[in-house]
């Protein structure tokens, strides 16, 4: 069930139609209030959380999931307003797994969304990927730096994966964009930016391992500990 939290009537009606449309579960709320109180009966697969809300905004909202242990773990893809790059990179700083810029067109948006849902199962066990004090476990879809676990969006832990996966690989923006966002539609290579800057953030001193290529893209440095 994907939860579409939206004020505007019209737009949360479509997002709702073209999500049962293509064979997904949907239902909308109009404000944060009523979608808080669900949340507390049942939890969806994944929330389309609009930032400008009456009462509660989005980001607020966004910030109180992620601080609760029952519901951080839920896929959260927020709505924002074209040229609102601060809403942008303050919901990927929180913990959001990706945004759509508004207005938007609704195969776009299912498309994100299944994206996402796609990254969000849980992953078949695998090697454990270690460098240096770090640690990603497929498996389990966690991520360790010097025994301590830090938490990553589904875009920021494709990312890590891929490059642990290939130590010393030089990536483009573009291929980043098609491996890790599996895109059929235009996005700004400025989206990848925004992650690897907010996945060298968490990553603290170590983030600076993800080098940044002139003119051509990432890649991290180093080889693996096993």
């Amino acid at each position: 069930m994907i939860w579409c939290v939206e004020d505007d009537p019209g737009i949360r009606e479509l997002e709702v139609y073209a999500l049962n449309s293509t064979g997904l579960e949907a239902m909308g709320f109009p404000d944060g209030s009523s979608f808080w109180a669900a949340l507390q009966q049942k939890q969806p697969e994944l929330i389309l959380l609009d930032v400008m809300l009456p009462g509660e905004d989005g980001v607020t909202l966004l910030k109180r999931l992620k601080a609760d242990e029952r519901f951080r773990r839920i896929p959260v893809i927020m709505a924002t307003a074209r040229g609102t790059e601060y809403d942008k990179v303050q919901s990927l700083d929180m913990g959001a797994d990706d945004y759509i810029t508004k207005p938007f067109g609704m195969m776009e948006m299912v498309s994100r969304v299944k994206a996402v849902l796609r990254r969000s199962l849980p992953a078949q066990t695998a090697a454990l990927l270690e460098l240096d004090g770090l640690t990603l476990d497929p498996g389990q879809h966690t991520v360790t730096l010097a025994g301590e676990r830090i938490t990553l969006t589904y875009k920021e832990y494709e990312l890590l994966k891929l490059f642990l996966s290939h130590p010393g690989t030089a990536f483009s923006r573009e291929q980043l964009l098609h491996d890790i966002w599996n895109t059929d539609y235009a996005v700004e290579t400025r989206t990848v930016d925004m992650h690897i800057r907010t996945l060298r953030q968490k990553l603290g001193d170590w983030g600076q391992r993800i080098e940044t290529v002139r003119g051509v893209g990432y890649r991290m440095e180093g080889k693996h500990d096993r």
